[in-house]
């Protein structure tokens, strides 16, 4: 097993996942704007890296109803990102099988950040929802102003071991995305861990140090 000085962790599908169903939030978020659905929560994951940078949830979901949307719906993009974000509850959330052993374990080990691909306004719900919110050495949200851009750029990854006062090589990342996760940290000399939940439609051109199919593995890492 590795030895590492600091442990990074990514939020959302790693430590934790949502309570709410992705498809009837969404369903509900058409009913808002009186339209038949013209995507699936799994359309939306797949448009994500086509997303631009920006500075909140709203625009956010603006951008990426845009992205699924042909050119007559496009217009619809505002009122349902706003009905999408009234719907979705980021408290509704629980730890992800494993999730919170392995918190538990890596803090007994080394010093712990949290790098996330999230503002910190919504963010901070699932933390306190989930009693973690102080167990974390240092806590990275997107935050382009300052910037922070989402992973897989290099910020986010400099800010945590900045923060953890640790080498990029005595440090791994634990995500569920090749594209963020696993790329990002690559590219930074920090290994990494992916987290297989089944849905990630990236290729595997971003080949993780270890692959788990869940968090209740990975004590067997480090």
């Amino acid at each position: 097993m590795a030895a590492y000085d600091a442990i990074c962790f990514d939020l959302d599908s790693t430590l934790c996942e949502p309570t709410q169903d992705p498809a009837a939030v969404l369903e509900r978020a058409f009913e808002g704007v009186d339209r038949d659905p013209f995507c699936t929560p799994a359309d939306l994951r797949a448009a994500v890296p086509e997303v631009p940078t920006v500075q909140t949830a709203e625009q956010f979901y603006r951008e990426l109803f845009k992205e699924v949307a042909d050119r007559a719906d496009a217009d619809l993009a505002p009122s349902l990102a706003e009905q999408y974000l009234e719907v979705q509850n980021p408290s509704a959330v629980r730890f992800r099988p494993g999730a919170e052993t392995a918190l538990e374990y890596a803090r007994e080990r080394g010093r712990v950040g949290l790098i996330t691909n999230g503002g910190r306004k919504t963010q901070i719900q699932k933390l306190r929802a989930l009693g973690i919110e102080d167990a974390f050495d240092v806590r990275v949200y997107t935050n382009p102003n300052a910037g922070v851009f989402p992973k897989p750029d290099a910020a986010p990854f400099e800010r945590a071991l900045g923060a953890l006062e640790a080498s990029p090589e005595r440090a791994i990342h634990v995500g569920d995305s090749l594209r963020a996760d696993v790329a990002g940290a690559n590219a930074m000399g920090l290994d990494s861990a992916w987290i297989d939940v089944g849905r990630d439609d990236v290729g595997r051109e971003h080949e993780p140090t270890y692959e788990l199919d869940s968090l209740e593995e990975f004590a067997s890492i480090v």
